[in-house]
């Protein structure tokens, strides 16, 4: 049986006149998008952009939502409610949902940004309102996510979980990613990134920041779409993947 990976990255995170990364060039390569949705990052322009080219490729649309911090770029924390988490995140997937709608796709998935995506994974109440949500919404959604608290709670409603991996960032011990503040966070080296990339797929183990080995499994492997030279680590990692009999594919087609 062959063996499928996805490959997505976090797309329209631009903002009027300010462009993040080239989301047109990456979704030639990615399997799965996640866009954002207005919180953090992106406007009803960069939203209609990203998901027609992402209807045109094939590529898995995600919704991205993150915490209402444009200043921030949803990477500063936030105490809410859990009605505020609730209604946030219908919010913003149904602003990307209609316009999927709009060019003939769909949602496939939904992968919590940022300080929102490490808050959900350890706070309980977070995780629980933010799965309410996409219950409410639409209970088919994939749950894209890292080990913890929405993993747990999501597998407890009912829904499909796609574990992530991260291609360029660092782990701790317990498989947590390492903090940005923290020097060495961010991976800077693409055959190093790559090498790793295979590891974690083929043999599902990665050295953490201490330089012990773990063990790690996802269904998605995320390329940041901010890291410089993203597109070629990117078109890389697709083809040594590729090369070593994996096959790249959206997850709704194989999870």
């Amino acid at each position: 049986m062959k063996a499928y990976i996805d490959i997505c990255s976090d797309l329209g995170e631009g903002y009027g006149n300010y462009k993040v990364a080239d989301d047109q060039a990456l979704l030639e390569v990615v399997s799965s998008a996640n866009i954002a949705c207005g919180f953090h990052a992106g406007d009803p322009r960069t939203m209609n952009a990203a998901v027609a080219q992402a209807v045109k490729m094939g590529v898995g649309i995600g919704a991205h939502p993150g915490f209402p911090d444009l200043v921030g770029f949803g990477r500063r924390d936030m105490e809410l409610t859990p009605l505020e988490i609730i209604t946030d995140t219908l919010y913003q997937i149904g602003a990307l949902s209609a316009f999927a709608k709009a060019h003939g796709g769909s949602l496939q998935h939904v992968f919590p940004h940022g300080v929102l995506g490490n808050r959900v994974n350890y706070d309980r109440k977070y995780a629980e309102a933010f799965v309410e949500a996409i219950v409410k919404y639409d209970p088919s959604l994939i749950v894209m996510t890292d080990p913890g608290e929405l993993a747990n709670i999501a597998e407890q409603r009912g829904l499909k979980i796609a574990y992530s991996i991260y291609a360029d960032r660092a782990y701790n011990v317990d498989g947590s990613l390492v903090s940005r503040s923290i020097e060495g966070a961010v991976i800077h080296e693409p055959e190093v990134v790559v090498e790793r990339c295979l590891r974690m797929v083929l043999e599902r183990k990665v050295t953490a920041i201490t330089g012990k080995e773990i063990e790690v499994h996802g269904h998605t492997l995320v390329v940041h779409g901010d890291t410089a030279g993203s597109l070629e680590l990117a078109l890389k990692i697709k083809e040594t993947l590729k090369n070593h009999g994996i096959g790249v594919m959206p997850l709704g087609k194989w999870l």
